[in-house]
């Protein structure tokens, strides 16, 4: 079986996208194991290669549907750099003609603005909702280590640093607390270090996933847990290995993301059970 696709990423954060519109695609894809599909376009060596696999179908509550798998083929509730990548894709390719959409996902319809120059979309402001946050501890040995528990529509452990997280830190302790008895659903795991009261450093490890360049809700978590802590304005620049994203928490409580989404190349994936 074969199945067109576009490659796209936001700030290095990369997804395989099925465009389901099509009927015969949304067809064929019914009888696919999609978690299966998810392992096998994400490998790097013998598939694709991405961070997961985005399918962007119709809704009848929305512009468009939007659906995640991670690496693992576990279904994630939200991305926030899939989903200006999905606007992109939605505007740029006649399925809406507005500069403004609607998307929904398993955490709820997020609204969209593009950002359109001469017809192509250079960056997407996202509405990402109210977060909900909390203080909280986990243990090591009997010891309490505190961060901020933050969900952006999926959930986000954020630890902040006095200085930037080296990488084997992230690689010993993201998978060690993602996978922590305290979160029964795992979670997203955020390292930040705060440069000044406009700018923060972080780095991610996706649950499902692992280390990324970049996490859109990962920036918007980081952001609020800042801002809470009254160590930044509400207007910042979250930087991250793969490029900036403008995070703004309003005083009304919602949080919006700007960023850029950037389609790499499209092509035929021949899937085999």
């Amino acid at each position: 079986m074969t199945i067109p696709f576009i490659k796209m990423h936001g700030l290095g954060n990369d997804y395989v996208y099925i465009d389901c519109f099509p009927p015969e695609t949304a067809k064929a894809l019914k009888k696919i194991d999609l978690p299966a599909l998810a392992r096998q376009v994400s490998d790097r060596h013998f598939g694709i290669g991405s961070d997961g696999l985005v399918l962007i179908m119709p809704s009848d509550k929305a512009d468009a549907r939007m659906r995640i798998f991670n690496t693992d083929g576990s279904e994630a509730q939200m991305c926030g750099n899939a989903i200006r990548c999905v606007g992109k894709y939605l505007y740029e390719n006649g399925r809406c003609v507005q500069p403004q959409l609607f998307v929904e996902t398993l955490a709820g319809i997020r609204s969209l603005n593009l950002h359109v120059t001469d017809g192509l979309v250079q960056e997407v402001t996202v509405n990402m909702g109210e977060p909900r946050v909390q203080s909280d501890t986990i243990m090591r040995g009997s010891d309490p280590i505190g961060f901020s528990s933050v969900n952006m529509g999926n959930p986000h452990a954020v630890f902040f640093r006095q200085s930037p997280q080296q990488i084997e830190e992230i690689t010993k302790y993201g998978p060690l607390v993602s996978t922590h008895a305290h979160f029964p659903e795992g979670t997203n795991v955020e390292f930040a270090f705060v440069r000044n009261a406009r700018e923060l450093d972080v780095r991610v490890w996706e649950r499902g996933s692992g280390l990324t360049l970049a996490c859109g809700t990962g920036a918007c978590a980081a952001a609020v847990a800042a801002i809470r802590h009254g160590w930044t304005e509400r207007n910042i620049v979250v930087h991250l290995p793969g490029g900036d994203l403008d995070i703004r928490w309003d005083i009304d409580g919602i949080v919006f993301m700007t960023g850029p989404a950037t389609e790499v190349f499209r092509g035929i994936y021949h899937w085999e059970e």
